[in-house]
């Protein structure tokens, strides 16, 4: 029995056809294409090379709420050549359990501020959807706007991508936002389909030209521990290792903090 469409199914099937339609041919022992060149697969093609039919394989990239096994998942990883982050993306979308539409906003508790007041570094926290929930005094010091920026406005995404001071803090900005945005993706998983984060793609996206394109790539990464640089308004050039903790009070928020780097001797 076909079960009707579900936004996490359909954000699997926009996920699995964007992948589909870059994997080289020849990497999968094809010949090239009159239309495409070496680029992109067929939906029948990639139901053969996984072993299942084409009719199934077409509902999955419809968003049809299908019955999936791990087996037949990591067989059309495989095809695709999805990424270890890929595949457990695409897993996440199948498996995750849904959230509730009207989850109440993840909170900082005053023991996690404290926390934040008594790093002697930047740092903050983010809720599911990237609203900056704290931060300490650091983290004021590094980008001072924080402080006036409107509430509604208060998103380490929003931020990225409309706000000029920021992005003049940023000497790569064009890969650190994919970073950014490549992580976001990731970690919202499920949630994208919940009204709140629905409403901040829909602006952000009315908003910023550089995110439309960079959304469209549905580009997946998972976090990792990186050396971050800023162009800091008063003292230049300073570099950080970005790192990450998750709270066991509230797993639904993350903890960032920038070190400093400190220079070889």
């Amino acid at each position: 029995m076909i079960r009707p469409r579900t936004r996490r199914r359909e954000q699997l099937g926009e996920f699995l056809t964007s992948r589909r339609r870059v994997r080289q041919r020849s990497a999968v022992g094809l010949p090239s294409s009159a239309r495409n060149g070496d680029a992109g697969l067929s939906r029948e093609e990639v139901a053969t090379l996984s072993g299942v039919s084409a009719t199934w394989y077409t509902w999955l990239e419809q968003g049809r709420d299908t019955n999936v096994s791990r087996q037949v998942i990591t067989a059309v990883a495989r095809v695709l050549d999805l990424s270890e982050a890929e595949t457990d993306y695409v897993r996440s979308l199948l498996e995750g359990e849904d959230v509730p539409w009207d989850e109440k906003p993840a909170e900082l508790s005053d023991s996690l501020q404290r926390l934040l007041d008594a790093l002697d570094f930047p740092a903050f926290a983010v809720a599911p959807d990237w609203t900056i929930a704290g931060w300490n005094a650091g983290y004021e010091w590094l980008y001072p706007a924080i402080t006036t920026i409107e509430k509604a406005d208060r998103n380490l995404i929003w931020l990225i991508y409309t706000d000029p001071a920021l992005r003049g803090m940023l000497p790569d900005w064009e890969a650190d936002s994919r970073h950014f945005l490549a992580e976001f993706r990731v970690e919202s998983g499920v949630r994208l389909s919940t009204p709140r984060h629905r409403a901040l793609i829909d602006r952000l996206s009315a908003a910023s030209e550089d995110f439309r394109k960079q959304w469209a790539e549905l580009t997946i990464e998972r976090f990792a521990s990186r050396r971050r640089a800023f162009d800091h308004h008063k003292d230049g050039f300073i570099e950080f290792d970005h790192h990450r903790l998750i709270p066991s009070e509230d797993s639904r928020l993350h903890v960032v903090m920038y070190v400093p780097v400190v220079p070889d001797r």
